[in-house]
């Protein structure tokens, strides 16, 4: 089992959403941070006054999955989070030493 971390723009949450749904996988969590990477930040104009954003809206996808789904749940979201400019975000994958469902007990990849 591997764990799977995407870092994504929050407006490609949904298209990234469907295209995992589309394969079948059942599940993901999903939460709101803020970072940077090259993209570092950009400045805004409020009231008039220039100031830096140092830290920018991101989405973090959490999805465990079975091995031999790997290679096409990082394909779906590489390109359902594509945009092609920078800040797009990056893929993260870890090994996933258990999984256990809490409701029935299951283990594992009966988990997932």
């Amino acid at each position: 089992m591997k764990l799977v971390s995407a870092i994504i723009k929050p407006f490609k949450l949904d298209d990234v959403r469907e295209a995992i749904a589309g394969m079948g996988i059942e599940g993901m969590t999903v939460t709101e941070v803020k970072g940077f990477g090259r993209q570092k930040g950009h400045t805004e104009l409020y009231r008039g006054a220039e100031y830096q954003v140092d830290f920018l809206p991101k989405v973090k996808l959490e999805i465990a999955t079975k091995e031999e789904n790997l290679d096409m749940l990082i394909e779906a979201i590489t390109s359902a989070a594509h945009t092609g400019k920078i800040g797009d975000g990056k893929i993260f994958v870890t090994a996933l030493e258990q999984a256990i469902r809490i409701r029935t007990g299951e283990v594992d990849n009966e988990a997932l």
